[in-house]
């Protein structure tokens, strides 16, 4: 059921009454500071709330999502992000967290055209190519599409673990790891592609 621009207004004040009715002082702890141990990098996808899946509160979980989770070293948004959670927050872990399902995946998968985010998705389909063989060799279309969804995260666990943010973190000991997990909207559960990565050799 579609709703109004102004119950969005309504939502939203039954729910700082709810939060104030669980904890009178919350509104004032959150505001006197953030500190996260974890930086979330997702899909945007309307369908994966990061705070929701994983049992969080605002000022828990640091968040920064776009299509198809992609990790751009020429992506100064994201960049800034991980910076600011790694060098400021201190946070402890990054998770970079795809679905399957995800759109954005199966039009890279699809060579499907959309127009600028096309640029964007070409980041996928060079994951895709990377795995070309592998893949071809999946005759289910779902499956091949999902298991895209899990190697895209598995590449840009890589690609975070690159960045000059992660790799000076780890040069001066700073506690951080890197994780790579994926959420199923079939069933809301989070699976861990076990490609953790913490710097240590």
């Amino acid at each position: 059921m579609a709703q109004r621009i102004d119950d969005l207004f309504s939502n939203n004040r039954a729910w700082a009454r709810r939060m104030v009715q669980a904890d009178p002082r919350f509104f004032a702890q959150l505001a006197g500071q953030q500190s996260p141990q974890y930086l979330w990098i997702g899909c945007a996808d309307s369908r994966v709330p990061a705070n929701e899946i994983v049992g969080l509160r605002p000022g828990e979980l640091f968040v920064h999502r776009n299509v198809a989770n992609v990790v751009v070293h020429t992506d100064l948004n994201c960049l800034s992000v991980m910076q600011f959670a790694v060098d400021v927050l201190k946070i402890r872990h990054i998770i970079v967290c795809g679905h399957y399902g995800c759109s954005g995946v199966n039009a890279a998968l699809m060579k499907e055209r959309h127009g600028l985010v096309d640029n964007w998705l070409r980041h996928i389909q060079d994951v895709q190519q990377q795995h070309a063989a592998a893949l071809s060799a999946i005759t289910d279309t779902k499956e091949r599409a999902d298991r895209l969804c899990e190697l895209n995260v598995i590449d840009q666990v890589s690609n975070v673990c690159r960045t000059s943010i992660v790799q000076d973190a780890w040069s001066r000991g700073q506690e951080l790891a890197v994780h790579g997990w994926i959420y199923g909207l079939h069933d809301g559960l989070l699976r861990d592609l076990e490609v953790t990565a913490t710097g240590e050799r």
